[in-house]
């Protein structure tokens, strides 16, 4: 029997205290089949301004209620339902399934490249030639063609998004539409890579715990998310080693984004005995202690990557000629 597809109702409502809010209402059928009325508060005027803001945080609800339904072939499912669904339930703060930093990253891309462009397309018209064509003339803001390395990734993560739609079964088995997007990731320019006497140079310009990044960065190969993450009771001295055990991205602290990036990292001897020295000034030398600890919050948080690098490292490298 065919299920009726739910859109439900959004309204506003006047609380006696504090700012109105949105809610969202819908019926189904309760446990002893007859129909229930059931609603959501979504928020607060004060966090959706708008209706049609509101309306935008409604889809993932709508579609996650309509689940059962969505699988009917005649019921219509839109990309925007299935990109809100998908921040909802796959790249919400309680899912474990990404690190902070990939969950950021992935509802950027959604939002600004995926969803505008497909948003009322149904996630069954979705055709791997208009892919295709759609990742070709893909420009950056300022009109300059877009790197192949971020098309792959708008491509690869549309296909992520159409796995979600299949294991919903919103979409049978087998039939991701992006499995042959073609799309290479060749760059369009070879990246500039440091020589150690260029490494040597740069560390001329820079002093303090600076110094010390940049030489733990270029011997161990940490990830920035992973350097700025370390603490104190990861730092093995004895055995000469550093436990990579979580990363940080924009304060939030989760997993490391692989599961070989969870393996010990062999340290240096003379690195060792410099990251010693550090602890011996550092005010925050507790086990618990960020490696890198920032004055600026009281040692609360550690230093904040993109001033490190917009304000220290690369001021330095001008000063050592490297451009």
């Amino acid at each position: 029997m065919r299920q009726c597809y739910q859109r439900g109702c959004l309204r506003r409502t006047h609380r006696k205290s504090g700012p109105d809010c949105w809610e969202f209402l819908w019926s189904e059928n309760g446990v002893t089949g007859k129909r229930v009325r059931r609603n959501k508060v979504i928020g607060t005027v004060t966090q959706f301004p708008t209706e049609d803001s509101a309306r935008a945080e409604v889809n993932g609800l709508r579609i996650y209620i309509n689940q059962d339904r969505s699988r009917q072939r005649e019921q219509r499912v839109q990309v925007a339902d299935l990109v809100d669904h998908n921040i909802k339930t796959e790249l919400s703060d309680n899912a474990d399934w990404y690190s902070p930093a990939t969950r950021v990253v992935y509802q950027q891309f959604l939002k600004r490249w995926i969803r505008p462009a497909w948003a009322q397309v149904d996630i069954r018209n979705v055709r791997t030639v208009a892919v295709e064509r759609w990742l070709r003339g893909l420009r950056r803001a300022d009109t300059n063609p877009m790197a192949n390395a971020t098309k792959a990734k708008i491509r690869n993560l549309m296909s992520v998004l159409f796995n979600h739609a299949i294991r919903y079964e919103w979409v049978e088995q087998g039939k991701n539409p992006i499995t042959l997007v073609r799309q290479s990731a060749k760059r369009i320019r070879i990246p500039e890579v440091l020589e150690p006497r260029e490494i040597q140079t740069l560390l001329l310009q820079l002093n303090s715990c600076f110094r010390l990044m940049v030489i733990l960065d270029v011997t161990t190969g940490l990830r920035c998310s992973e350097l700025f993450a370390l603490k104190w009771g990861d730092v093995d001295f004895a055995g000469l080693r550093l436990d990579i055990l979580r990363s940080i991205y924009l304060r939030h602290i989760g997993n490391c984004k692989t599961e070989a990036s969870r393996k010990p990292v062999p340290l240096e001897e003379r690195v060792a005995a410099d990251l010693w020295l550090w602890k011996e000034t550092s005010p925050y030398r507790q086990a618990d202690d960020w490696v890198f600890a920032s004055p600026h919050n009281q040692g609360k948080y550690p230093f904040w990557p993109d001033a490190v690098l917009q304000k220290v490292i690369r001021p330095a490298a001008l000063r050592a000629g490297i451009n």
